[in-house]
């Protein structure tokens, strides 16, 4: 019973010692924020038709996405960087809804065939949308911007979130009049930010300039410091 009693007093006072030790601790969040151009775009575009046999919806969607990236493969596009996302074919009802007796009936099919495209020179972007438009792409879902090579930018946004999280825990540590001791764990969030997108409205005038503006490269690191005695 005393054997138990003092492994018991023991358990204790070693879990108060370690909330103690835990307790003397500064956490911080730094963030890091890398401002760099694009230098490649992603679309994503695509061809539909509608007939009324589903054979020949899926024949005329067939023949524009064909030339759709023959053009692009003209253009530089390697293959590689085209890529099919979704082939769909779905049939078109008539009398759906209505409130007569009638039964709805198919009266035709859509097909749908998108694409995703990287496009590695910007400066042949515009015009690039204009060709793959007026050979057969009649559907465009927007493009994003990003880098073909993102570790530096991330690498450099990384170091700059540390340095931001040391940078706030020195100023914890010396407002509350104490030392800051070595760091205990690190934790990393965040990365890209979302790129914007050029939407529909953009599809009307292809030939129109597009600005890339620049990409924001984020970081986020979590650090807990422990205070020196």
């Amino acid at each position: 019973m005393r054997l138990f009693f003092a492994t018991f007093l023991l358990i204790i006072c070693a879990s108060g010692m370690a909330m103690a030790d835990q307790a003397r601790i500064i956490s911080t969040t730094g963030q890091g924020n890398v401002e760099t151009a694009p230098d490649m775009a992603t679309l994503s575009l695509g061809v539909t038709h509608e007939a009324a046999e589903a054979a020949a919806a899926m024949a005329a969607t067939s023949q524009g996405v064909s030339d759709v990236l023959s053009r692009l493969e003209q253009a530089g596009v390697a293959p590689r960087d085209m890529q099919t996302d979704n082939v769909s074919l779905q049939p078109i009802w008539s009398g759906r809804g209505s409130n007569n007796n009638t039964p709805p009936k198919i009266t035709g099919f859509v097909a749908s065939n998108s694409l995703t495209v990287r496009v590695r020179d910007l400066a042949a972007l515009g015009g690039l949308l204009d060709l793959v438009v007026r050979d057969g792409a009649n559907t465009f879902n927007g493009l994003s911007f990003g880098l073909q090579e993102p570790k530096p930018a991330a690498d450099e946004a990384r170091a700059e979130a540390v340095r931001d999280a040391i940078d706030r825990a020195q100023q914890l540590a010396s407002a509350a009049g104490v030392a800051l001791g070595p760091i205990q764990s690190i934790s990393e969030s965040g990365g890209f930010a979302r790129p914007q997108m050029l939407e529909m409205a953009a599809a009307r005038q292809m030939d129109a300039p597009i600005a890339a503006g620049e990409l924001t490269i984020r970081a986020q690191v979590n650090i807990v410091f422990a205070i020196a005695d």
